[in-house]
Parts: C-alpha cells; structure tokens; sequence
C-alpha cells in the first residue's frame, strides 16, 4: 500500500537501442515529426486559401489534418526527448493526461471518417442537392458530433487508468504512456479492467463503424446501379482515397486494442502505435493530394504564389 500511495512517477523505456544508434533515430524522428506537422499544415493552409477547396469534403479534410497533427503531438515530443538522453520519467497525472487526448484523438479520428463517409454517400447519392444537404451548418454539427464523443468516449478508459494500482515495477515498455503498457505493470485485477476496457473500446469503436459501414453498403449499391463503367469508375474515385485510410486505420487500431492482455507483446505494440502515430498521419495528406486532381492543381497553383512572391 505504501508503494501505491506514494508513486509520482514513471519511467517510459521507449526503444531499447545501442546509444550510438540514438542520434540516427532521433534524425529519423524528428524528421518524421516535421513532415507530418508541415505535410498537414499544407493540407490545411492550401483548403482555406483556395476557394475550389471549400467544400465538405475539404472542411472535413481540414479537421482530419488537426487530429494528424495533435495525435502525433502527444507522443513524439517525449520520444524525441529520450532519444536525446533527456530525462525519461513522466509524472502519474502527465501519464494519464498523454494517454487520455492520445485515446480522445484516436476516438474522434473514427467519428470524423464516419462522417467523411456519409459526406462521399450524400455527393455520389444526391449530386444535385449535395450543397444543399451538406451545407456549413449541416457540416459543422457533423465535425461536433465527432471532436464531442470522441472526448467523452474514453472517460472510461482514464478514470480506470487513473485508478490502477502499481505495486513494483514503473517501467513502462512502450515510448508513451499506453493503455495496455500500463495494465501489464499494474498490480490491480487484470481480468476486471481487461474486460471492462475491452467492453468500452468496442462500443466506443462500433458506433462509428457501423455508420462508416453502412454509409459504404448504400455507396456500393449506387455504384453498381451505374449503368456506364466510366460512371462507376468516376462514382468509386470519390471514394478510394477516404476507404483506404479507413482501412489502415480500423486495423493498425484493431490490432492494438481489440484483443486479450495475454497476446500482448511490447515490441509489436511499439510497431503498431508507430504506423498510428508516424506512417497514418503521413500517409493522410499524400493519399489525399495525390489522388485527388483538384487538391494537386491547388497545391500547384499555391507554390506558383511562392514563387512570385
């Protein structure tokens, strides 16, 4: 009881490398970081500067670059720092604190792609009263009603971490204050917390599942009731890009969370939170730019103003 009352702190292992190895990685990371913050920003700065870029689908675009942007804000910072040599601790409210808003942003993500798929329904469905259903104000209560559950969703899951009682070890082996890291260290009932995380994280998942799922099950059947194959072809390029994102997302998530403590492994949880935290938020704005002909031709048009400026 003594040593539960009294633990401040933590020790995060983040990778365990050769020390002449850390200038390296901490290179690779900061670039990483970097392009991720200026890749998305550029996302952004681009969809408010030109006017064919202010439609729904970029407003939600926009907010999709935020949650990018934050999410990698929570954890590199102190991965960065440990590669350095810096301190490794993090005080117990600094730890609670980093895995609520890591949680939060990865909850809203699923709720803003659900709403980006009803968003390709409504344009492949309704093209001709697209602006009138999707309007600013329609579309902003859609980005509320994602940022707002996404928040409330994992109260659960930082109440119950909160609580978790740590009787020896401090380390955790991971490279920010993760959930399940946190479990493996702590002396508290594991199958209770297990199930009752488990229970949240499924129904905090499944909502927003559901919607994006059925959104695509009426996307589909417009498609195939496309007479021409150019016009299925062009009605299934609107949705490529927001269905490819959804798929690398749900499973690099599933493989993380939706599963018993026992499989837990710290070297593959590392690799996972990585393709979340680094590879995702990188591989957003390229998929959206690249694939998309008005994005291309406005990243284009605004390097022009660069360039004469």
């Amino acid at each position: 009881m003594e040593n539960q009352t009294t633990l401040k702190e933590f020790i995060i292992v983040g990778f365990v490398v050769r020390p002449e190895l850390k200038p390296l990685l901490f290179t690779v990371s900061l670039f990483i970081y970097l392009l991720v913050i200026s890749s998305n920003l550029v996302i952004i700065v681009t969809a408010i500067v030109e006017p064919r870029l202010k439609t729904p689908m970029y407003f939600f675009l926009q907010n999709l670059s935020f949650l990018d942007i934050f999410s990698t804000t929570v954890t590199f910072p102190k991965l960065l720092a440990i590669f350095l040599g810096k301190s490794r601790t993090i005080s117990f409210a600094g730890c609670i604190t980093q895995m609520y808003f890591f949680l939060s942003f990865t909850s809203t993500e699923f709720y803003l792609l659900a709403a980006m798929a009803y968003d390709r329904y409504v344009a492949i469905h309704h093209p001709l009263r697209y602006t009138d259903i999707m309007n600013k104000r329609f579309c902003l209560l859609l980005a509320v009603f994602s940022w707002v559950p996404g928040f409330l969703d994992v109260v659960p899951h930082a109440v119950l971490g909160s609580q978790l009682s740590f009787c020896g070890s401090t380390l955790i082996n991971h490279f920010f204050c993760d959930l399940t890291a946190l479990m493996k260290i702590s002396c508290s009932d594991p199958h209770e917390v297990e199930s009752l995380i488990f229970a949240e994280g499924v129904f905090a998942g499944l909502i927003p599942f559901s919607l994006t799922l059925t959104s695509y099950i009426y996307i589909i059947r417009v498609i195939l009731n496309i007479r021409s194959a150019e016009g299925r072809q062009k009605a299934f390029s609107t949705c490529t890009s927001h269905l490819t994102v959804v798929t690398v997302l749900y499973v690099s998530m599933f493989c993380m969370y939706v599963r018993p403590a026992s499989s837990y492994s710290p070297d593959q949880d590392k690799l996972l939170a990585i393709v979340y935290t680094a590879f995702i938020p990188i591989f957003n704005p390229l998929i959206y730019s690249l694939r998309n002909k008005d994005m291309k031709e406005a990243l284009k048009k605004l390097m022009g103003r660069k360039s004469t400026a």
